[in-house]
């Protein structure tokens, strides 16, 4: 089949097969008379998420409205702009994007208006068969405004040929692979959805008497002044319509897996898990941390900011003081998501400055969440050094990073993962080190809730999903039986 761009839109089926994996911060508000402010409001605490974009849809009873651009949240939205977003329902997304990815018309919400009605859908995660899907649902006639994998999920259910959305959506999230945690606005009805493996977060909040919230975190809710309810269960999905809100369970959970990563390094400390602060699961890795890779240091210091809380327990632990060593700009973005690595490099830069007077003449143990490319540890180092720091004992709270992650978080290329290049040594040598110590699997999952299962794919390289195949070469389309109604008494639906 040939792939000559689509006049409309100039994308092809091509484009996922080379797009790469992208992650997100969602939100959903139902039935408030502000639902758009809301979700504004939600963006600001999720921002650390994704500075790329960020967008919001609304409902105002006859249509969707969206409004979404490139940049922070703060850039992206103007009184006027909130203006334009009446309805009680909305959705809201920050997005991240890895190379190749950057463009104004990945940005989301992303909107398609079919025979069923207007739908509007905030996604994180990544489809590890998007370009399976793509291919297919192009021999089926469809046509991609975008390269986000996102917008495949519109494109099966609007292939489906059920009249009713939920056996639509039920047979369309049978096709998809990989981690989505998705928020969707459907006319008067917000939906919210997890993969059956659960590989991302998504809870749920009450706000009021009548009003609901969903989001990536539950930092989200706080500045909303709504009450935490739970995470959503793996496969889980939640409709609010007519002022209800209902639970189906339209997919069967398969060994659930929610990323170990969000833990250590992605959410936001004063968000929760389990029951407990993402804050106190990181000060248990520092303790573990302590107990495994003890340093002959006289002051402890964080990699701020991801790294306070494990700072902290290591300190507490080994009884070494507990100093400010570096100080981070806040007015630049975390370097580990940004575009490109050109940007990383220049993040790195501008996002730390030294204590002098605290480093001076010091051996200093210095722990940081985790080592992926290992361009802003050596930056650091160097730093550390220029300083004065008399030695430095690199500690890591998570363990090497060895395998590409396919289900949201930027690490495609095995080559570009540093502990894929070097052994333990080798990475101290290339970091200028005197020592290094990353935290051992055992030790990771005795400060993890017990609660929980995890994907620990980018430590131990077993993919719980399968690992995803490249394949560019055209798929059937999509079969009857993909795109008919459930048959009665086959279908999982709740």
């Amino acid at each position: 089949m040939s792939q000559a761009p689509l006049p409309q839109s100039g994308i092809t089926a091509h484009d996922y097969a080379i797009r790469e994996p992208e992650g997100c911060g969602v939100v959903g508000i139902y039935n408030h008379p502000d639902a758009a402010r809301l979700a504004h409001l939600a963006l600001y605490a999720l921002q650390h998420r994704g500075q790329e974009s960020a967008g919001i849809a609304a409902f105002d009873g006859t249509r969707v409205n969206v409004h979404k651009g490139q940049g922070l949240v703060s850039e992206v939205f103007t009184p006027a702009s909130l203006d334009r977003l009446p309805g009680r329902n909305a959705v809201g997304h920050v997005r991240y994007s890895t190379t190749g990815s950057s463009s104004l018309c990945n940005a989301q919400p992303l909107q398609g208006n079919y025979r069923g009605g207007h739908i509007a859908v905030a996604h994180n995660g990544n489809l590890t068969n998007a370009d399976e899907l793509a291919l297919a649902l192009e021999a089926n006639g469809a046509i991609f405004q975008s390269t986000t994998d996102s917008e495949l999920l519109i494109h099966l259910i609007a292939q489906n040929r059920s009249q009713d959305f939920i056996e639509a959506l039920a047979i369309s999230l049978k096709r998809l692979r990989g981690a989505y945690s998705i928020t969707m606005l459907r006319d008067k009805e917000l939906y919210a959805f997890k993969d059956p493996h659960g590989f991302r977060p998504l809870c749920l909040g009450k706000l009021g008497d009548d009003s609901w919230v969903v989001a990536s975190e539950s930092c989200a809710l706080d500045i909303l002044g709504a009450t935490y309810l739970r995470e959503l269960l793996p496969g889980e999905v939640v409709v609010f319509r007519n002022g209800t809100i209902e639970k189906l369970q339209l997919l069967e959970q398969i060994q659930p897996s929610s990323c170990v990563f969000e833990l250590i390094y992605y959410s936001r400390p004063d968000s929760t898990a389990a029951g407990s602060s993402i804050y106190t699961f990181r000060k248990r890795l520092g303790e573990e941390l302590a107990r495994e890779h003890p340093a002959d240091a006289e002051i402890v210091i964080a990699i701020p900011d991801s790294s306070n809380a494990a700072a902290a327990g290591y300190a507490v632990a080994s009884g070494i003081p507990l100093e400010t060593g570096l100080v981070r700009s806040h007015y630049v973005g975390r370097t580990f998501i940004q575009p490109t690595q050109t940007m990383r490099d220049f993040g790195a830069k501008m996002k730390y400055n030294t204590v002098r007077e605290v480093l001076r003449g010091k051996s200093v143990a210095v722990v940081d969440d985790s080592i992926v490319r290992g361009t802003t540890a050596k930056k650091i180092v160097r730093m550390l050094r220029d300083s004065g720091a008399r030695e430095i004992h690199f500690r890591v709270s998570a363990p090497p990073w060895k395998h590409p992650c396919f289900y949201g978080i930027d690490t495609p290329d095995e080559e570009k993962l540093l502990a894929n290049n070097y052994d333990i040594p080798g990475i101290a040598k290339y970091l200028d080190a005197d020592t290094i110590g990353f935290i051992s699997m055992e030790g990771l999952m005795r400060a993890m809730p017990k609660t929980m299962s995890y994907c620990t794919t980018c430590f131990t390289g077993v993919y719980v999903d399968g690992r995803p195949r490249r394949n560019t070469k055209l798929l059937n389309p999509l079969t009857e039986a993909e795109t008919e109604p459930l048959v009665a008494g086959k279908g999982t639906r709740g």
